[in-house]
Formats: structure tokens, sequence, C-alpha cells
């Protein structure tokens, strides 16, 4: 299994592995080679057996360089079983770009137990509070909608992770 940072031309390969999973919003492959261009310090690719097995989309939050926003996390079958999700997280927050990293913040839908399960874990393997609040409702997803027919939206549960110190983050293995 190989962790690397993603580059633009990674893009239509998340894009793909998105479309394959089925539950996460589909964002543009533009979208996606922006992440590796801009963001790749604080995102990651794996690669198992040769082919995208996963990703992990990040960023630091523009007014507070201490947050780490993870945007989206993506598990192909292939990665499944093998913590790769979480492993994907450790590379992130080991890397030069988050050492200054005390918060990790991502919003997780109520009916997603595996990442609820993802996130509470690594807050006990950093030794850290976890905090879950109600960041977008449901009724803010529909506004966007129209009156169109749509696939109702769950509402996005924040999940702040932290206060942590880079010791923690050191201890950490992946």
């Amino acid at each position: 299994m190989i962790f690397r940072p993603p580059g633009k031309e990674d893009g239509a390969g998340i894009l793909k592995l998105v479309h394959r999973l089925g539950v996460l919003d589909i964002n543009s492959a533009y979208a996606y080679m922006l992440i590796g261009e801009h963001h790749a310090g604080t995102s990651v690719v794996a690669e198992v057996d040769g082919e995208l097995g996963g990703f992990i989309s990040g960023y630091l939050l523009p007014a507070d360089p201490e947050t780490l926003f993870v945007w989206q996390v993506g598990v192909a079958q292939a990665g499944r079983g093998r913590g790769l999700a979480t492993r994907m997280l450790v590379e992130i927050l080991k890397r030069p770009a988050c050492a200054d990293v005390r918060y990790l913040d991502t919003t997780v839908g109520p009916t997603n137990a595996p990442s609820q399960a993802l996130f509470r874990g690594l807050a006990r393997r950093l030794n850290a509070p976890i905090d879950e609040t109600e960041l977008f409702s449901a009724e803010l997803f529909d506004a966007f909608d129209e009156g169109e027919p749509h696939e109702p939206h769950e509402p996005e549960i924040l999940f702040r992770i932290g206060p942590f110190d880079a010791d923690a983050v050191s201890a950490l293995s992946s």
C-alpha cells in the first residue's frame, strides 16, 4: 500500500472512485483536480495493488490554520477492512503542512455509522475530546433544490476533535 499526496492528474481517478462508491456527494472533475493542485499537502491518495484504493480530501481553514477540515473520505472495496481510512488520516496529520494543526473538523451524516466510528476512534487515539453538533440542517440542503424533485439530504453533523498536540500525533501509528 502506498500513500502519497494527490496530483491534479489524480482528479479523474478520484471522481471515478466517488461514482463507484455511490455514497459521497459527487463533485466536478475540476474540483478533484483542484484538490491535487491546491490541497495536496492536506489530502492523500492510497494505492492498493497499483489501483486507487482510497482518498481523503482536506484543507486548513483559512481563518484558523490550526484546524484541518476533512472534506471527503473514500475507500474502495479493495481497501476495506484494512484500516485504510485511519491510516490515511494519520498520514495527513503527520505531514509538515499539518505541523500546527490542533483540531480536526469534519461533517458526518447521522446515519453514516462507519464514518462516525472512524472519527470517534481517531479522537480516542489522539486522547482528545470530540464535540458533535449540527452544522448544516436538512432544510439548508432543500433550499438549493428550488422545488425540483430530489433525494432528501441528511443534516451534516460537525465532528470537532481537539485540541490535541504534536506529541499525540507523533505517537500515532498507521
